[in-house]
């Protein structure tokens, strides 16, 4: 308990100093390169006596097979349920007593691992960390409770509307692709992975070849690179090869309605949006904060929600991914206005397309963009998540301090020539859990594994 109450104050104090030195000082990122060969970022704060890590290896869950879907995220949750000589409760309670947090995580593009230590600590929760990704135990009982615990998940998420129009969307813009298979496994797929699937995982894609670290705190580069080594020089150089296609959304002008008894419906509409590395993001970022990125500011809220009152809550968002992109809108209304918001979403889209916006709403959008960036560098954790981010976007070590002149640098003519390129109402997908009125499906959902 003294040891959390000495962190929690420590992290406190260091948002503060972050908050206020990171918008008046550039940030400086240092490229740290082991003995060994391994690379990660690193933003240094001597101020706290905290370390933060993040790392991402490349290949997650849509190199799941189509019958052990939530492979990837099954051994996540174990890689911290024992290891080496410690069985599950010894190595919580090495976590426990020494007030580290450490965490694995897996999306469709990669695995995750997170670590948060005091500086007198950190040789535990360094070591801790190599055994978790070097000798993960896998033990019987630990694998039978972590399976328990992801189908009750899974069942508790299938009586979400959310998570099923989540399902829905995906596997209507992706039906014939990795990234249209449900992340977090069925039922029955959990249920067929075994232990030599959770280690045949961890030889397979655990390694040094597809890794991308970053690091902020109160630790040199010279420490550092020792760490590295320490940490990660255990794992294989190379990961088991692989390809994932690129692809472009389908379902283009469908609309799938998925039954639900509920009085609410959930809708998600999306088409093609931009990748993280064209050209146009920085105008698509400020054309989406006008027209659905900026809560209460954005069109769609505006005319959505105040003027008409079809709806508590709607948004818009770019969702770049390595292998394809999307521009979504989601929201929830009741049942017997699903139709007409569906409707005005699509005019709004059309519109915004044809008539672009107005130079008092991109300036608005820079100011909001610019001003609101140094706040995402809350604490070293934050900091660290970025640098893992811009690594893998490959956006250049530079990044942090470029970013916020690449969104000034936008222009009208830019964000008006994007919004006729990449608005097309015509192309949404959309998908509408619920028992919306009047609405008649162009298209059954392609897979509800709900």
């Amino acid at each position: 308990m003294i040891m959390m109450t000495r962190i929690a104050k420590a992290a406190s104090a260091g948002l503060f100093l972050l908050f206020f030195a990171l918008p008046a000082h550039a940030i400086d990122v240092e490229r740290v390169v082991s003995p060994g060969g391994i690379e990660a970022w690193l933003v240094r704060d001597a101020k706290n006596p905290i370390i933060a890590m993040q790392f991402g290896i490349e290949g997650g869950s849509a190199l799941d097979p189509e019958d052990k879907l939530g492979l990837a995220t099954m051994v996540t949750s174990l890689l911290d349920e024992g290891a080496g000589e410690l069985d599950s409760q010894a190595f919580q309670k090495r976590l426990e007593d020494n007030s580290i947090s450490l965490g694995f995580s897996a999306d469709r593009e990669a695995v995750y691992g997170s670590l948060t230590t005091l500086v007198e600590t950190k040789g535990e929760a360094f070591d801790l960390l190599r055994l978790a990704l070097t000798e993960p135990r896998f033990d019987k009982d630990a694998v039978e409770r972590i399976r328990s615990q992801l189908i009750a998940g899974l069942k508790r998420a299938t009586s979400s509307p959310n998570y099923v129009a989540g399902l829905a969307f995906s596997s209507t813009v992706f039906p014939d692709h990795p990234y249209g298979k449900p992340s977090r496994g069925t039922i029955e797929t959990i249920s067929n992975i075994t232990t030599d699937d959770l280690k045949g995982f961890t030889k397979a894609r655990l390694g040094r070849d597809r890794l991308k670290i970053g690091v902020s705190g109160d630790i040199t580069a010279e420490e550092l690179a020792k760490v590295l080594d320490q940490v990660f020089g255990a794992l294989p150089a190379d990961t088991a090869p692989f390809t994932i296609p690129d692809t472009e959304p389908k379902g283009a002008g469908e609309t799938v309605v998925v039954s639900r008894p509920i009085p609410q419906s959930i809708m998600i509409m999306g088409h093609k949006g931009v990748k993280r590395n064209d050209p146009d993001w920085f105008p698509a970022l400020v054309l989406n904060y006008v027209l659905g990125g900026g809560g209460f500011s954005s069109r769609l809220m505006d005319e959505v929600r105040e003027q008409r009152g079809l709806t508590y809550g709607v948004s818009s968002s770019l969702q770049p991914f390595d292998h394809a992109s999307l521009w979504v809108v989601s929201g929830a209304t009741s049942n017997d206005k699903a139709k007409e918001a569906a409707a005005l979403i699509q005019e709004i889209w059309g519109r915004t397309a044809a008539q672009g916006i107005t130079q008092q709403e991109l300036d608005d959008a820079k100011t909001y963009l610019t001003g609101s960036y140094p706040l995402t560098f809350t604490n070293n954790g934050a900091i660290a998540g970025i640098l893992l981010t811009v690594q893998e976007d490959d956006l250049g070590i530079d990044y942090l301090n470029r970013r916020n002149e690449l969104v000034e640098a936008v222009t009208l003519e830019q964000v008006n020539a994007v919004a006729k390129r990449l608005l097309e109402p015509k192309q949404l997908a959309t998908i509408i859990v619920g028992q919306p009125d009047g609405v008649e499906p162009t298209k059954a959902a392609a897979d509800d594994r709900s």
